[in-house]
C-alpha cells in the first residue's frame, strides 16, 4: 500500500495539509485531534496506505503492534501511562476517514 491520492491522512502525513504534531518516525506520524473527547486525544495513522484496522493487522501486523508502543510512549508523556485506544473500523462503526487510525484518549480517568 501506499499514499492515496484522495486520502485526507495520506494528505496529513505528507505535510500537504497541517496538523498538530505529536510524534513521528519512518512508520506512523501522530497527531491531535480537531475535535477531542478527552483532555488528549492523538490520532496515530501508519504512513503507509490502509483502509481500516483489519487491512493493516493481516498485511502489516508490526505496524500495528508499534502502534499500541506508540501509543503507550502518548500516554506516558501525557498521563502516567494510562490511556484508551480505539480502532473504528468500518462506516457502521464510526469510521469517516478510510485511512487507519488509532484514536489515544488519555490525559484524564474515564468511567467504562
Amino acid at each position: 500500500m501506499s499514499q492515496s491520492d484522495d486520502c485526507l491522512f495520506c494528505k496529513i502525513v505528507a505535510g500537504e495539509i497541517p496538523s498538530t504534531k505529536v510524534y513521528e518516525d519512518d512508520t506512523v506520524y501522530a497527531f491531535k485531534d480537531i475535535a477531542p473527547k478527552a483532555k488528549v486525544h492523538v490520532l496515530i495513522v501508519p504512513r503507509k496506505h490502509y483502509a481500516n484496522a483489519a487491512e493493516l493487522a493481516a498485511a502489516d501486523p508490526g505496524t500495528l503492534a508499534h502502534i499500541v508502543e506508540v501509543a503507550q510512549h502518548i500516554a506516558d508523556d501525557a498521563f502516567h501511562g494510562a490511556f484508551r485506544l480505539v480502532f473504528n473500523t468500518g462506516e457502521d462503526a464510526g469510521q469517516t476517514v478510510f485511512h487507519v487510525h488509532a484514536h489515544v484518549l488519555t490525559g484524564q480517568k474515564f468511567e467504562e
